[in-house]
């Protein structure tokens, strides 16, 4: 498609096409307008699959099967980029093949608190690797001509209240935790399309929000789709049009058409802005037109395509004397529903129809002797007898495997989550199977951290299988058996208790108000600063075969601001089975003007590698690596000074660390206001000469402000006034007042500067 095709339909669209063209014509359509053979494009929920409405017309309907691949939880585990484009292509094809034009995810929110009950859908507590693994992902399905919808924007983190809780978050908190993830999404991904948020940001419905709709993602980022809301997010069509909110899902709305119309008529709404939203869309359904529909889903290689990337997604949490893999001439105790009838994606909008699935009891059959008890059926009371018979049946197996799932009463889209526990007598059941069974293995199907610490210890092997798609018991089946080793890696961290989280005492707030007051120090940044333990850090994992980490080496020990920096470092597989390792490298800021976590994810790779190979991994890190983000100056900020390279295997596993220096920072001025201190009018390398007078009434000859100068209580007292305090207390001439006077120095200060 070319500008001019869509400015020549632009012209010729009448007012009320042009504003029915900005909502839905059914849920998951356009509006088409025949006259000009202009179609409509169709949406389909996913991100793990393409639930394509049957009956396009209805909100809640039956969908084409398709298929269900791992969800994002799962995805994240694999730290895999390349995998995550390769499933990209297949959910382009598959939306090919059943007739959709924009597929709506991936969702990238933040995982804040374990306890947010749509985690499963999103892919880990750090913006770079959601951020990372999502662009890959985007540009996979969009390889295919099918466009993607990059949700929930912005700062989307509960369930709880999620259409009318107002996210209070810091301006530095707000960039560098919560819209970078996006930010990389978008400057690499370039999806078709954003989907706005339900909820407020710092008193603004997203929908509404032109800050973060168009001062952030159109002019700062340089988004150019459409944004489209989530679907009921829209509450005054007019406010949310001039925000930048190009398309009200669902629809139809014969209202806001016509509240869009008479908004025009009456000049309460300048029509440029309409056309500007209607040129976005026209961009994308004529770009969508290009592509051609049809076909049908290669169901087997897509399958086996799911199987395999649920195998790269488990992450083995626990593997003590070597249980694990087993050989096969074992006998099994196989205990849990779940073995029967698996639990492999999560409730809501992103359910799948699936072609087909995979059973763990049917698959473990074809490799052992098995004995299959009920053990948990995913009721919440303890139910004795149930436990009686898994004991019996795990002693006189050779082997236990408990398949344990969270029921779908616990983590579902819609609510989140109480607590961290399983049920009461899933807890029991692993309790009593461990004592009476030493070789006992706990497989978990959940879509985020679950509380452990009761049955742990006792426990010598756990896999954590996530929610794992419909081929997900053929990926358990792999990992058990060693054909596949084990290397996923936790993109969440697993806290010990609920109260040690850093959003503990905030979330989900009260009413319709939550205040993310552990700001920056999300996740495994909370828990470092902290110096709280954890059950299991963020970027762990086991493997059958280890991996030695050597020779670290930077592109240069020193660099200027906006340079990169490449980092390469030696992984050696030194077991006997080939394997995969996941390198992770992170940055600590020693010394920082705004405090800073100890440490924080800038790259990654997984690199595969035969017993005995060696691999050289190198990694760029940008200058965004070495930054903060500073409200004071609304921008990215990197200081001048030595900074830590930490490169390893988890955030808590740091193998091999070097020093390099950034010789120098972002060029900055210090900014006054009214409220700065004396101090800080005297470190102004231009106003210093501004308050000469009141430094030498104050300080006398004294040439230095150093250590010992600041040491003495007088002079500590007066630099840490503010200058209109300091002024006040000095009696300023009565013609102004103290704050007036400052405000006349900063007029003389930025006179010529612009303003601070």
């Amino acid at each position: 498609m070319s500008s001019n095709q869509v400015q020549a339909l632009l012209g010729q669209l009448t007012l009320e096409e042009k504003a029915a063209l900005c909502i839905g014509a059914t849920p998951w359509q356009t509006v088409a307008v025949e006259r000009l053979g202009l179609p409509h494009i169709t949406v389909s929920d996913g991100p793990h699959g393409v639930r394509r409405a049957i009956d396009p017309t209805s909100l809640i309907n039956e969908s084409h099967p398709a298929t269900c691949y791992p969800v994002a939880a799962a995805l994240a585990a694999t730290w895999d980029k390349e995998l995550m484009f390769e499933l990209g292509q297949a959910l382009g094809d598959e939306c090919r093949a059943l007739d959709v034009d924009v597929l709506l995810g991936p969702g990238i929110n933040i995982k804040r608190s374990p306890l947010c009950g749509r985690n499963f859908e999103y892919f880990s507590e750090d913006p770079v690797l959601a951020g990372e693994l999502s662009a890959r992902l985007i540009q996979g399905v969009q390889s295919k001509g099918i466009g993607t919808s990059l949700k929930h924007f912005a700062v989307n983190n509960q369930e709880t209240r999620r259409f009318t809780v107002d996210a209070v978050v810091d301006e530095r908190t707000l960039h560098e935790i919560y819209l970078t993830g996006f930010e990389i999404a978008v400057k690499q991904g370039q999806p078709w399309t954003v989907m706005c948020a339900y909820n407020s940001v710092n008193g603004y419905l997203c929908s509404e929000h032109t800050y973060l709709l168009t001062d952030i993602l159109r002019e700062r980022w340089g988004f150019e789709g459409f944004v489209v809301s989530d679907w009921g997010a829209v509450r005054d069509r007019l406010p949310s049009l001039r925000a930048g909110l190009d398309l009200q899902m669902p629809g139809p709305s014969p209202h806001g058409v016509r509240d869009v119309v008479e908004a025009v008529t009456s000049g309460a709404l300048d029509e440029a802005v309409l056309n500007r939203t209607v040129e976005r869309l026209l961009t994308i359904i004529l770009r969508a037109q290009q592509t051609p529909k049809g076909g049908s889903i290669n169901i087997e290689s897509h399958h086996a395509l799911a199987r395999r990337i649920a195998a790269e997604a488990v992450v083995l949490l626990k593997n003590e004397g070597d249980l694990l893999p087993l050989t096969g001439d074992e006998t099994v105790a196989a205990i849990g529903k779940a073995a029967l009838t698996p639990v492999f994606q999560g409730g809501g909008s992103s359910h799948v129809k699936p072609t087909r699935v995979d059973a763990p009891l049917e698959l473990l059959k074809e490799r052992a002797e098995v004995h299959f008890v009920e053990g948990d059926n995913l009721k919440s009371d303890v139910n004795h007898t149930l436990i009686t018979e898994a004991v019996s049946a795990a002693r006189a197996a050779d082997v236990a495997v408990l398949f344990i799932a969270l029921p779908a009463q616990i983590e579902s889209e819609g609510y989140d989550r109480r607590d961290l526990n399983l049920t009461p007598h899933q807890t029991a059941l692993i309790q009593a199977v461990a004592a009476a069974q030493p070789r006992t293995i706990v497989v978990l199907n959940n879509g985020s951290a679950v509380n452990m610490r009761p049955w742990i210890d006792a426990v010598p092997a756990v896999v954590e299988a996530w929610l794992p798609g419909q081929a997900g018991a053929g990926a358990v089946m792999d990992v058990l058996y060693g054909v596949v080793n084990p290397s996923g890696r936790l993109a969440e961290t697993f806290p010990l208790d609920l109260s040690d989280t850093p959003a503990y005492l905030n979330f989900p707030g009260e009413k319709d108000s939550v205040r993310y007051g552990e700001g920056i120090f999300v996740g495994y940044r909370g828990y470092e600063a902290l110096d709280r333990a954890v059950l299991f850090p963020f970027g762990y994992g086991l493997s059958y075969t280890r991996f030695d980490y050597s020779h670290l080496r930077v592109s240069q020990p020193s660099f200027s601001v906006g340079e990169t920096l490449t980092v390469s470092v030696d992984v050696t597989n030194t077991g006997a089975r080939a394997g995969k390792e996941v390198v992770q490298v992170y940055v600590h800021d020693p010394v920082s003007r705004l405090r800073r976590p100890p440490k924080e994810l800038k790259a990654f790779a997984k690199v595969a590698l035969e017993p005995g190979e060696t691999r050289t991994v190198s990694l760029t890190l940008d200058p965004r690596a070495f930054s903060y983000y500073d409200p004071t100056y609304s921008q990215w900020v990197a200081e001048a000074g030595e900074f830590e390279i930490l490169v390893g295997s988890s955030s808590a596993d740091i193998r091999l660390r070097q020093t390099v220096t950034l010789t120098s920072g972002t060029p900055l001025e210090p900014r006054l206001d009214v409220n700065s201190t004396f101090g800080d009018w005297l470190a102004h390398p231009r106003s210093a000469a501004l308050v000469q007078p009141l430094r030498d009434l104050l300080l006398g000859n004294q040439n230095s402000l150093d250590s010992e100068t600041l040491g003495s209580d007088t002079t500590a007292f007066f630099i840490d006034l503010p200058l209109t305090t300091l002024l006040g207390f000095q009696g300023q001439g009565s013609e102004t007042t103290p704050k007036q006077f400052v405000e006349q120095l900063l007029e003389q200060l930025y006179s010529t500067k612009g303003q601070p």
